[in-house]
Order: structure tokens, then sequence, then C-alpha cells
């Protein structure tokens, strides 16, 4: 018998959640989601009638809720947060207190029930701007804002929580590209193929900017393995994860090039110079974890995804927007 079989997903009808949680079930876990639904409540109707699937609608601030629903837990992944900087900045009181102040509870209280492992998603913003060709793991971290400082102190609460059967494990994702059923356009990549394909032109703000990626199949395959490996390969570990670093201009060009050769980009100056690479050999050297799909896979699912209808009004929809939603709900 496997040693993990119960998971708990914070988050899990997010960006990256709506995709993970049909993968966790398709590998026969016993899954729990937590999360606000903020983005409708049917992102997980493909997998709704899951037997071995509960849905709460909940707050991870609730430590009621926790200590409720955390016993019986082998796994935790945590990917609830207030995510990207904009969101975080149009209300940072409520950011910090789901994005930081929330964690040491939800940490003590899966240590308390005794959870073996704890996967906690970071992000690779956490370096900041480094003139390194190879932003590693051993880099010192720069975060430029608040979202990404909280990210790094979450990390350093991990550590220091950190015991005998108690595996934890950070990762420092890219940014995610590509479908999902809580489809996000204010990401890169997904952007930019939103506009060449509804708006027939793709506006680049700077361009020089490199941004890392890694596909959402390759996320979520990721988390997915993460529930397998040996304590002893990831217990206190950090890695980054990602697949290659572009420019945005390049992404651009990469859009263009799949969904037609002769959309416009426009060029628009910015004050938003922030510029994230990062190295993932490290994970590739110590897991044998690699990113297999390129950007240009995320993009032509995404463009399937529209052919399908899978996007409706893809330009004035606030739920495919962080912080337009953000502004529609009355989160305190």
């Amino acid at each position: 018998m496997r040693k993990i079989n119960n998971v708990l997903v914070t988050g899990g009808a997010g960006y990256v959640g709506s995709m993970l949680i049909p993968k966790l079930l398709a590998n026969g876990y016993n899954v729990k989601v937590i999360d606000l639904y903020m983005f409708g409540d049917n992102v997980l109707d493909c997998v709704k009638n899951n037997p071995n699937l509960k849905q709460i609608k909940g707050d991870i601030r609730d430590k009621e809720l926790l200590a409720k629903e955390i016993p019986g837990t082998d796994a935790i992944i945590h990917l609830a947060c207030i995510s990207n900087d904009p969101s975080f900045e149009l209300n940072p009181t409520l950011g910090k207190s789901i994005n930081y102040d929330a964690f040491l509870p939800l940490v003590r209280i899966a240590k308390k029930n005794r959870v073996k492992r704890f996967i906690y998603a970071s992000s690779s913003s956490v370096y900041g701007i480094k003139e390194e060709d190879k932003v590693t793991e051993e880099l010192p971290l720069k975060p430029l804002t608040d979202y990404s400082k909280y990210k790094m102190l979450c990390e350093e609460v991990l550590a220091k929580e950190r015991m005998p059967g108690f595996t934890t494990l950070i990762l420092r994702p890219s940014t995610v590209c590509g479908y999902s059923p809580r489809l996000r356009l204010d990401l890169t990549v997904n952007i930019l193929t939103n506009h060449a394909i509804n708006k027939g032109k793709i506006t680049v703000f700077g361009g020089s900017q490199k941004r890392p990626n890694i596909h959402m199949e390759d996320m979520t395959d990721l988390y997915v393995k993460t529930l397998e490996y040996p304590d002893e390969l990831i217990d206190g570990k950090i890695f980054n994860a990602g697949y290659e670093n572009f420019t945005v201009m390049e992404l651009a060009e990469k859009v263009r090039k799949i969904i037609g050769k002769n959309i416009p980009i426009e060029v628009t100056a910015t004050d938003d110079n922030r510029s994230y690479k990062v190295c993932s050999e490290k994970i590739k050297r110590e897991l044998g974890f690699s990113a297999k799909r390129s950007v240009e896979e995320a993009i032509e699912g995404l463009q399937g995804a529209y052919q399908q209808g899978k996007i409706p009004n893809p330009m004035e929809d606030s739920r495919y927007y962080n912080i337009k939603t953000m502004k529609t709900i009355n989160l305190k």
C-alpha cells in the first residue's frame, strides 16, 4: 500500500488546481479541495460526481475549518493565495492575511494531525531581478513586491516547522501558461494569445523583459509526482520548476507564428521592467523531472480551446482576470 492516499489541495478550484484535481483523482487519490470558489462553483464540474472528491467552499484563514477537515490527510498541496502582484496590491491587508498570516496556522494544524507531506507552491518571483545567466536555488532572494516577499517568508516558516515525519517541499514555479477550466487571461503567454485571436493585434509592453514559463500540463504533472517521490529525495528541498526563459517580444513572435503571421505586434513603453529568469537544472538532476511541453504547445492548446468555444466572452468576462474579479467581490 502506498504511503499517501488522502490529499488536501488548498486553492484546488484555481487556475492550476482545476487541472490538478482531475489528475490526482485519475491516479487513485482521495482528494479534498478547500477553496473560496471566487471564479465560479463549476470549474471542477468534470469530476464533481467522483466519489473520491470532496469539495469544501471555505477559507484557509478559518482555523476551525482546517481543524475539522485536515485530520486523516496524508499530504497537503498548498496552492491557495491571492495570486500575482496587481491582485495583491489591490488589497494588501487581505493579501497578507491569506498569503502569509494563514500559513503558519495551516502548517501547525497539519503537523498536529500528523500530515506526512506538505508541498508549498512558492514562486520564481522571489529572486527579484538577477543578472546571472543561471538563476539557481542557491542565489539570495530579493523579492520586489509584497506578493513575492510573503512567498519568501512562507518558505522560511515552512523550513522552521519541518521535523521528522513531516516532509516538506518548496516549489518555485515559473509562470504557468496554457488552458485550464479556471482560465487566467492575465498571464503573459495567455494574454498575448488572447489578443492575437480576439483583437487581431498583439500589444507588447516593453519587450526585452524575460519571463520564465512552464506549461500547465507539466506543472500539474509535477505536483502529482511530488506525492510519489521518496521522502529522502524531497524533504526540506527547494526546486525551481520551469521550461525556458524568453523575452516578452520572443513570446509575442511565437504567438504570431502560430495564430497568424500577418498579425501586427505593437510595442508600447512600460515602467514595469521586472525581468525574471530561472534555471531548472537542479530538479532534473535530483528528481529526474524536466518540462516536456513547449510554450508553442500552450499557445496551440489555447487556440484549440477558443475554436471549441470553451472560452466565451474572453475580453469582457471578469472571471478570466484576477484583478477584475477581486474588484467585484466583497472579500475581507
